[in-house]
């Protein structure tokens, strides 16, 4: 790769100042420091604080790059799909009809990528950190939980108008909590903790003792979930605990198989009867099913109808990056009455903005990694295998509830999603 040789290049020319610098020899702890202030931050800063330190990352990165002798960059077949799905979104924002806004959009979308590299480069030489990360993820999911109970017993009022109540008895109306994160919003908090509480499942692997912790942990947090009444996360959530239980049965003893199957029967057998008798969980969860009935639903479906024609407009190349280029485009196409921030659809909001080849150069990045994930979790004999099962299981959740949902897109969850991706990737590059 070209790159590399410049790179190389690069590193001989700073040889000398890298060999007396003690702050470029000990680059890789500040680089450690921002990745964690970035989850850490999540929770309680703003979107463009949050940014800041992932931004600072990536400079001490591209500082290490230049500097490091030895350095370079090594692309897997997955990452060449993420640079192609780059490219067009590059062309899509030269070619935007809205272009300031289209580069303001496109310096996000280049926020999200330049960390991932800078979790990639920070993991390859400090994979002993990865236990770190997954136990910042749980502590973050415990301070959350924590604030949802309080909000939940205070019964806090709503911001905006969370729920359909037009069919609704007052005794069905939740209480909708939405955490510590900015801006509030119970979806995006949803979101969030759908992507983390997979975190737990890493705990007793880091530590036996932990396993009580991770056990109280995830229930705590599920249990703070639900009471966000997002629906999204409720989907996300089914298959987050589907994989769990599919992958730790295939990993059971055989003789505790059948007890197993017998547990999880009975833990069903309380859930329906918590959902039945909860009348207001019974009457968010059967929502999801009222189809047009709910005006959450239907506005939903507006969203989609008038997305689908914008990518039928502009299938090619999109119409630029970033959630302001696609309100004022989706301005000429939306019903009277349904304005909307996004498409609520990853996969149908990336097509819009950027085409349906970058759209298919990130599903196939997407697809790979997970195909490897579930490949090295099945053969690996590595208790590593259980840290991938843990990313993979939060990926899943992200990407499920973003098939209703774009929270995908805030920077709490996105850089989430970036690091879960930098652990897969580390630790089956490394484990072959």
């Amino acid at each position: 790769m070209i790159i590399n040789f410049l790179l190389e290049k690069c590193q001989l020319l700073f040889k000398t100042i890298y060999d007396k610098s003690t702050i470029l020899q000990n680059v890789d702890r500040l680089i450690g420091l921002n990745i964690f202030l970035v989850i850490f931050s999540s929770t309680v800063a703003q979107s463009d604080n949050i940014g800041y330190f992932a931004i600072f990352a990536i400079f001490l990165t591209v500082i290490k790059l230049l500097t490091k002798t030895g350095e370079k960059f090594e692309m897997t077949l997955a990452e060449k799909f993420l640079l192609v799905y780059f490219l067009f979104v590059l062309i899509s924002v030269a070619g935007s009809s809205l272009l300031y806004m289209s580069i303001k959009g496109f310096f996000k979308t280049l926020t999200y990528l330049g960390f991932y590299v800078s979790v990639v480069h920070y993991l390859k030489y400090n994979k002993d950190k990865i236990k770190y990360i997954f136990i910042s993820f749980g502590l973050c999911a415990c301070y959350e939980t924590i604030f949802a109970f309080l909000q939940n017993i205070g019964a806090v009022e709503e911001i905006s108008g969370w729920q359909d109540m037009s069919h609704l008895n007052p005794e069905e109306v939740m209480t909708r909590v939405y955490g510590t994160l900015k801006p509030y919003n119970p979806n995006l908090f949803g979101g969030y903790m759908l992507s983390i509480i997979p975190a737990f499942i890493a705990f007793p692997f880091i530590n036996k003792k932990l396993i009580w912790p991770a056990i109280a942990g995830g229930i705590l947090s599920i249990t703070a979930l639900i009471l966000t009444g997002c629906r999204g996360a409720y989907i996300g959530l089914f298959f987050e605990l589907l994989i769990l239980f599919l992958f730790t049965y295939r990993f059971l003893d055989k003789k505790i198989k059948k007890f197993f199957v017998t547990a999880v029967g009975f833990l069903l057998v309380v859930i329906s009867f918590i959902i039945v008798s909860t009348a207001s969980l019974r009457a968010r969860i059967f929502s999801i099913f009222a189809m047009r009935s709910d005006s959450s639903n239907s506005f939903r479906f507006n969203v989609y109808n008038s997305c689908v024609q914008m990518f039928k407009d502009n299938w090619l190349l999109g119409i630029g990056c970033g959630n302001q280029n696609f309100r004022e485009i989706y301005g000429l196409y939306m019903k009277t009455g349904f304005d909307a921030l996004s498409a609520y659809n990853i996969y149908l909001e990336t097509a819009v903005e950027s085409g349906i080849f970058a759209l298919l150069s990130f599903i196939a990045f997407l697809t790979i990694n997970i195909t490897n994930g579930v490949k090295f979790i099945l053969t690996s004999n590595n208790s590593e295998k259980f840290f991938v099962l843990a990313a993979l299981i939060s990926l899943i959740g992200m990407l499920t509830h973003g098939m209703v949902d774009t929270v995908y897109f805030r920077p709490q969850i996105q850089f989430t999603f970036w690091i879960m991706i930098g652990i897969i990737r580390t630790i089956i590059l490394q484990g072959k």
